[in-house]
């Protein structure tokens, strides 16, 4: 669903894009910047259980994740250097979200809660991991139900209607967060297992 709607977010980015290229900002610069935002305001939102304020900054700042790529593929192509810092402070910015509901959780008093906070970022993290390592090894791997940009989603969404009081959200959006993050890890071992049989067959042969 979500990468149904990418194009039309990018259409709407576009000329945001553009203006920015014009004054020199370059897509990296808009990747770092919107990585320090999402870290900050995370780190300073959520640990204060302001969840729907921090939800809201930390949406904008999300967003230059994609207005990174907009101004990029503008230039005609992106670097080496760019799709790795992308990748790399992606990671930075999901430490930063999940940190920041894990210590509200705890010290709110909901510490199975905040374990499930944290899985969420290690599972999430191991889950782009193998995608990197798998590609490493010259295979594909783009197979499994939670991706970053639904994680994000459901981790964001279930934020912030819990800072608007909706009850037992957060737990729910966390706990489906977690179930469909070790299904994908699941799917995507499984995924990279088969292509490495497959080339140890032909090298067999």
């Amino acid at each position: 669903m979500l990468k149904l709607l990418r194009p039309a977010v990018t259409r709407a980015l576009t000329p945001l894009g553009r203006a920015l290229a014009r004054r020199g900002v370059s897509p990296n610069m808009v990747t770092t910047v919107g990585t320090l935002g999402t870290v900050v305001a995370a780190l300073f939102f959520y640990p204060r259980g302001d969840l729907f304020p921090g939800t809201v900054v930390i949406t904008f700042f999300v967003l230059a994740d994609l207005l990174d790529g907009v101004m990029a593929r503008m230039a005609g192509s992106g670097s080496v250097w760019g799709a790795f810092l992308d990748s790399t402070l992606d990671r930075v910015g999901d430490a930063g979200i999940f940190s920041g509901l894990a210590i509200w959780l705890a010290v709110s008093g909901q510490r199975a809660l905040a374990g499930v906070a944290l899985f969420c970022l290690v599972a999430g993290a191991l889950v782009s991991y193998i995608k990197a390592r798998a590609e490493g090894l010259g295979m594909t791997c783009e197979a499994g139900i939670a991706e970053r940009p639904e994680r994000l989603v459901v981790g964001l969404v279930a934020a912030g209607l819990a800072g608007l009081g909706v009850p037992y959200i957060l737990a729910v959006g966390l706990w489906l967060l977690a179930v469909a993050s070790a299904v994908t890890v699941v799917q995507r071992l499984l995924h990279v297992h088969r292509q490495a049989l497959s080339v140890s067959s032909r090298t067999l042969r």
